[in-house]
């Protein structure tokens, strides 16, 4: 592959990756507002009654949004979004192949002298790993406790942020903490909320109640998607700026901290 060839195709790649996590990421910001939005409603409405519509402005009208218990469309008609977060994880993926295990950008001899197949078996293990891992902690009764999953969730971003440190460029271990959360993100959406909103449509659909656990755990998967989002967007950045994140001493430290900085803007952003 000549690099002309190489440099479109990574360009390409990229633009669909931006574009693609656009989508994702504006849309899952926007329906965890909505949601926001209904809980204030819901919290102001008189005694006995339910939430009433989120009005909105944009572009050339007036929008209304109310919340429903129940379909009252055909399950065809009801729209869904998923392929924004396949795309973007697929393209995402694509790019860490091109850059990084193709490329020469993964393993540092002055960091660890280690083949470049090692380190990409070390990169796929820590990406299949943070899923694992951050799966069975939203499984186990430590999720019940916001404030005590957060702090279990930093300390394991800091131990996988060290760790990747140790064997790779500080550069790919930037990369591959955002491509853990990523992957995080993209299989909430596929293992956990999409196949829950189909329960929910096929028993509203057939007039039935649907299991409220499930669309608990997958509001709960979503609002966690809300706080990586931030995260992964400065993993992506720091790329260009070496000096301050990367490519400085406290390379680890500072990826925890704009972590801790993401979460932040993404809890403001919630509320506003």
């Amino acid at each position: 592959m000549t690099s002309s060839i190489r440099e479109w195709l990574n360009l390409s790649v990229r633009w669909i990756h931006v574009f693609a996590a656009i989508m994702w990421v504006g849309q899952t910001f926007y329906f965890t507002w909505l949601d926001g939005q209904f809980g204030k409603l819901a919290k102001t409405a008189p005694v006995g009654q339910t939430a009433s519509k989120v009005w909105m402005v944009h572009s050339g009208g007036f929008y209304t949004v109310e919340k429903q218990k129940s379909v009252a469309v055909r399950p065809d008609q009801v729209h869904w979004f998923r392929w924004e977060a396949l795309v973007t994880w697929l393209a995402g993926m694509a790019l860490l192949v091109l850059v990084y295990y193709s490329g020469s950008g993964l393993v540092d001899p002055d960091v660890a002298d280690i083949s470049k197949r090692s380190g990409i078996a070390i990169g796929l293990g820590a990406i299949v790993a943070g899923w694992v891992i951050y799966d069975a902690a939203v499984r186990s009764p430590l999720s019940k406790s916001p404030m005590a999953f957060a702090i279990c969730a930093l300390g394991m971003i800091a131990l996988a942020a060290w760790g990747l440190m140790q064997v790779f460029s500080a550069r790919a271990a930037y990369i591959h903490v955002g491509a853990i959360f990523g992957t995080i993100m993209t299989a909430n959406v596929w293992d956990h909320i999409l196949p829950a909103q189909r329960k929910m449509i096929a028993a509203a659909a057939a007039g039935m109640e649907f299991d409220a656990s499930l669309a608990a755990q997958a509001k709960l998967r979503s609002k966690h998607n809300t706080f990586m989002a931030l995260p992964v967007v400065f993993s992506m950045l720091s790329n260009h700026y070496p000096v301050a994140t990367y490519g400085n001493r406290y390379g680890w430290q500072v990826l925890v901290a704009l972590v801790v900085v993401g979460w932040i803007a993404a809890s403001v952003i919630r509320k506003t």
